[in-house]
């Protein structure tokens, strides 16, 4: 930490367990995170004695899976002031935004199957906050290789519509199709929060949601991608070739249903994706920061160069900007969860990972050539930062879908 922090209603019991949070996310995330990075076949990364499955089982062993479960699930939901969480995805995301990510994504499906009260959705969250090994791994399987921005935009367009199709046949779903490689944990989940199309003939709007387990006959993986950024995150696609899919496991079997909600889905990634970006935009900055008071040019440090104040500077403000921006819009949309702000998470993405990337980039230029080295990790952050502008949807195309609901 560079710099004070100014915000004045963080209780005692959130900062004794943020110190927590910082300490796994610097002494195992960070170091970790490197290490994955420079791994040059991604199979690498998810290896039996790779490093990863440190830091998924460090995260369970914290607890921090069970912070956005009830605690009638097993969770611990109610035993936290809400900004407790945003604070801990900050941190997260600071550490490393690729891990950051994967460790999210890990419990999204179980934070999913705790709304719903079928007893199979409610037993699997139970297992999940059980689980400290980190051996059951959620997945978002939505993006398609011919479906990316158009899960965005929506739209009753067929042609647009999933190419994923399940087919109702008595009690099971016949599921056929593909998602695409850019799947967040898709060679490595245990389980999946499923995207797909129940009436082709409505388009993007004639979609269900399944939570499922991916051992299912018919269900196989990619080979993990192979990436510019965030490469210590696994990505690979799931192919399905007439798998078979209990009925009770399609949790949103009305496509009306999903289609009225889906501005939940979008509020709830964008507004993850603000915080976590946020975290790895004040990273980059310190790193900056750092360096330049210790680099020497012209007999002193380079901070003490009028150029060199004036660009931390700029970049302290921004930074500034997209962490209390983040913040406000998370605490917003927890207090209003069934109606959260669709625009403010948006406008926080873009903020966040645009700014990112910018104050990586400034971060480089501070560096100078040794920016460009695999020595320090401000190279890392600027691809971590640029693919986030892109992750969950480019950010031009959110932010035009978002404008429909000003």
């Amino acid at each position: 930490m560079t710099y004070k922090e100014i915000d004045i209603n963080v209780s005692s019991d959130t900062q004794a367990m943020l110190r927590e949070v910082a300490k796994f996310s610097m002494e195992v995330m960070r170091p970790v995170g490197i290490q994955l990075d420079k791994l040059s076949d991604p199979a690498d990364v998810i290896a039996k004695d790779s490093k990863l499955w440190d830091v998924l089982k460090g995260y369970r062993e914290l607890g921090l899976h069970l912070m956005q479960i009830p605690k009638a699930a097993g969770g611990m939901a109610e035993e936290h002031e809400p900004l407790t969480g945003v604070l801990i995805a900050e941190q997260l995301g600071y550490g490393d935004a690729g891990l950051a990510i994967s460790m999210g994504v890990a419990c999204m499906p179980f934070n999913y199957a705790a709304m719903f009260p079928m007893p199979a959705m409610q037993q699997l969250a139970q297992d999940f906050c059980a689980d400290q090994e980190g051996k059951m791994i959620g997945c978002w399987a939505i993006t398609e290789p011919d479906h990316g921005t158009d899960w965005s935009l929506g739209g009753s367009n067929p042609k647009c519509g999933p190419s994923v199709k399940a087919v109702l046949r008595g009690d099971e779903y016949i599921v056929n199709g593909e998602k695409s490689a850019w799947v967040s944990n898709g060679t490595i989940a245990t389980h999946a929060l499923l995207h797909v199309s129940l009436d082709p003939a409505r388009g993007m709007q004639g979609q269900g949601m399944a939570i499922i387990p991916l051992d299912l006959p018919g269900i196989s993986r990619g080979k993990p991608l192979d990436k510019l950024g965030q490469r210590p995150l696994n990505q690979g696609s799931i192919i399905f070739e007439e798998a078979r899919i209990p009925k009770e496991y399609m949790v949103i079997p009305y496509p009306d249903f999903i289609n009225a909600s889906s501005g939940l889905g979008l509020a709830l990634v964008n507004g993850g994706m603000a915080v976590v970006f946020a975290g790895l935009a004040k990273a980059a900055f310190d790193e900056a920061y750092a360096y330049a008071r210790q680099r020497i040019q012209g007999g002193v440090p380079i901070a003490e160069h009028a150029p060199i104040k004036l660009k931390l500077m700029h970049m302290f403000a921004k930074v500034e900007a997209a962490r209390a921006n983040a913040r406000r819009m998370a605490l917003y949309n927890l207090a209003n969860r069934m109606a959260p702000s669709v625009v403010h998470a948006v406008a926080a993405k873009c903020l966040s990972t645009e700014t990112a990337t910018w104050v990586a980039s400034e971060a480089m230029q501070i560096f100078g050539g040794y920016g460009l080295a695999r020595e320090f990790p401000i190279e890392k952050m600027y691809r971590d930062a640029r693919a986030s502008m892109i992750e969950d949807g480019v950010n031009e195309a959110l932010a035009i879908k978002a404008f429909d609901y000003f």
